[in-house]
């Protein structure tokens, strides 16, 4: 063992001989030996993820490496992997960054003269930022709203149109909510306003991929650049046509400026690509401010799901419904006819004034067929209201009790039955006889009055003598 340390220390034989006292030749025999008694090479060892490594490239290509570390432990742990989460965490990262190396190939896009617009919306703040790149030329457009509704976004994308003095073939738009009607095996369908819009300017509505900003990074860039250099030196409290002024001067500065990535200025390659644009139309299209809606029989219209009224008068008429600000605005002809605050799914919002007043109670119209039902209905309202009243108090043999109180008629006249009538109302009375008791009574009865009204009653007449006459002698 001192020969081999010491051969390690020196790297020589004779020294090694020479401090060891033993010939070099022995050193030699020494160390030979000891070299091939050496143990092989030890296998590598399996890593304890190997197990889930599969399953995690997997999942990686199935969400677009998306998928979260610890959503795959739980999966990861079923199939067999019993190591840490931090191990585990370190496993999904690398494999992730090798996914990412191979995920696609990229190569660059060499656009065609009047062939793309690319659009986009961005928000800072209260303000909305509406963003077109003409692709080719690099002409940047950029304005601001206070929403990104359908309206508002077809209405500044013919702006754009006009500024640009011409229409591009396609335009490439993210997979707005408030252009498309809906996706089908990932192929997005344009809203039926949005093809409208489209027919009359003569272009090709187009969407990008899916969750796949890297498709349309031109314009993205360009709502990344409006923010920083546009929207953050500004006035904060600057009014939304402030806004739009200093977004049409900033345009005007870029685009006159020279563009790093074409080696050329925007507005003077406009004037070349302006040639290959198609002319707008003679008119403009007409964008209506909202969903149309028919009003049924009812005065009502549905929007999402929910019920609101309008003027009785629309009934049968198409009429346009837009949510602003959890309002439920709706118009006709351009002219706003009812405003209702948004209710929830299968709730109802009704206006009386839409209906002409306030809703009254349902009743059922009093309709007489035998002889005594007429003779009773005919004393008037104060009839009216006693059947009513008798029939809700479940009064027994009511059409012999009325035709025997319409018969009282003959014998105490018409004007004391219907006061009798209304008397016995007033006490709930619903017999013949409680009517026919108050006749009889006259003028005798007390006259109800409101609490803490006098009472005032006349005191029968009676002899009387002075106080004299009570004098003592």
């Amino acid at each position: 063992m001192d020969i081999v340390a010491a051969y390690a220390d020196l790297g020589s034989l004779r020294a090694v001989a020479e401090l060891c006292g033993t010939t070099h030749k022995t050193v030699k025999r020494v160390i030979e030996r000891v070299r091939q008694d050496s143990p092989p090479p030890r296998p590598p060892r399996a890593h304890n993820t190997a197990v889930a490594r599969a399953l995690v490239r997997e999942k990686l290509a199935a969400t677009d490496g998306r998928i979260l570390a610890k959503r795959l432990l739980p999966l990861a742990r079923a199939a067999g992997y019993a190591g840490s989460a931090r191990n585990f965490r370190r496993l999904v990262h690398d494999e992730r960054a090798e996914w990412q190396r191979r995920r696609r190939v990229y190569r660059p896009w060499l656009p065609t003269p009047g062939e793309h617009l690319a659009i986009d919306w961005g928000q800072l703040g209260p303000l909305h930022i509406f963003s077109a790149v003409l692709v080719w030329s690099r002409v940047r457009f950029v304005r601001f709203a206070l929403d990104e509704r359908r309206a508002t976004t077809l209405r500044l994308l013919g702006e754009c149109f006009e500024t640009l003095g011409g229409v591009p073939a396609v335009v490439l738009a993210d997979r707005m909510g408030c252009l498309r009607a809906g996706i089908v095996a990932n192929v997005v369908v344009p809203h039926p306003e949005y093809v409208r819009f489209a027919s009359h300017y003569g272009f090709r509505p187009d969407f990008c991929e899916g969750h796949d900003p890297e498709s349309k990074g031109v314009v993205e860039n360009l709502v990344g650049y409006a923010k920083d250099d546009l929207v953050i030196p500004g006035d904060p409290a600057a009014s939304l046509a402030e806004h739009n002024a200093d977004a049409l001067r900033w345009c005007a500065e870029v685009n006159a400026a020279l563009h790093s990535e074409i080696s050329a200025v925007p507005a003077e390659r406009l004037l070349v690509e302006r040639a290959a644009l198609r002319p707008l139309p003679a008119l403009r299209v007409t964008i209506r401010s909202g969903e149309l809606r028919t009003v049924d029989r009812l005065a009502t219209i549905r929007f999402g799901s929910a019920r609101y009224s309008v003027p009785h008068a629309l009934v049968g008429k198409k009429v346009a419904v837009a949510s602003r600000d959890g309002e439920i605005c709706i118009s006709y002809r351009d002219e706003e006819v009812a405003r209702h605050l948004a209710v929830a799914p299968g709730e109802a919002s009704i206006a009386d004034a839409h209906y002409g007043g306030a809703r009254r109670a349902p009743t059922r119209a009093v309709r007489p067929k035998s002889a005594a039902e007429r003779a009773f209905c005919a004393l008037g309202p104060a009839a009216e209201a006693f059947l009513r009243a008798a029939a809700a108090a479940g009064t027994a043999r009511l059409s012999a009790e009325l035709a025997e109180i319409a018969s009282l008629e003959a014998a105490f006249g018409r004007d004391p039955l219907v006061a009798a009538i209304e008397r016995a109302s007033a006490f709930r009375r619903y017999r013949a006889a409680d009517v026919r008791s108050i006749l009889d009574a006259g003028g005798g009865v007390m006259q109800p009055a409101a609490p803490g009204a006098p009472l005032l009653h006349t005191l029968p007449a009676v002899p009387v003598r002075s106080l004299a006459e009570y004098a003592i002698a």
